[in-house]
């Protein structure tokens, strides 16, 4: 008896030290989300979360409150986008810049939260049409965007 008391005892540490071991190996929310957009894993497309951003530089502009007040700023020297966050509604502020040469679409997510900066650095061509716009990321398959400005050649 003292044997299979024993041997319960056993398994259920077992168990108890497989499902540790299984709940350690899942990976980090913030690891899971690399690929935070649909389109992410397409050759056309690139996605960056952005790194904090102390200055910032270069032409800016603000979508409207019903893009959560969104902030991006293009350096074009150094090929930087900037996004802040202009309001505490939990969802990430997206920038995007659309290129007709080369890579397509880039996106730059701030997932920092209200108020914080961050910075993408890219690499386009400058010798065609972009346009830049910003908004929020309501999901993995969808985003709420709005076109703020167009260039050539800068």
């Amino acid at each position: 008896m003292r044997t299979s008391k024993l041997n319960l005892m056993r398994g259920a540490v077992s168990a108890l030290a497989a499902s540790v071991v299984a709940v350690v190996a899942l990976p980090a929310a913030a690891m899971a989300d690399d690929n935070y957009y649909k389109t992410c894993g397409d050759s056309n497309v690139i996605c960056q979360t952005g790194v904090t951003a102390g200055l910032v530089e270069g032409e800016c502009k603000t979508t409207s409150a019903a893009l959560a007040s969104t902030s991006v700023c293009v350096d074009y020297s150094g090929d930087n986008v900037y996004v802040r966050d202009g309001k505490a509604d939990g969802y990430a502020a997206m920038a995007y810049v659309w290129s007709a040469d080369g890579v397509e679409i880039r996106y730059c997510r701030n997932n920092q939260g209200y108020g914080t900066w961050v910075k993408c650095n890219f690499n386009w061509v400058e010798a065609t049409d972009h346009t830049v716009g910003g908004g929020w990321k309501v999901s993995s398959t969808a985003m709420e965007l709005e076109q703020l400005w167009t260039w050539y050649g800068k």
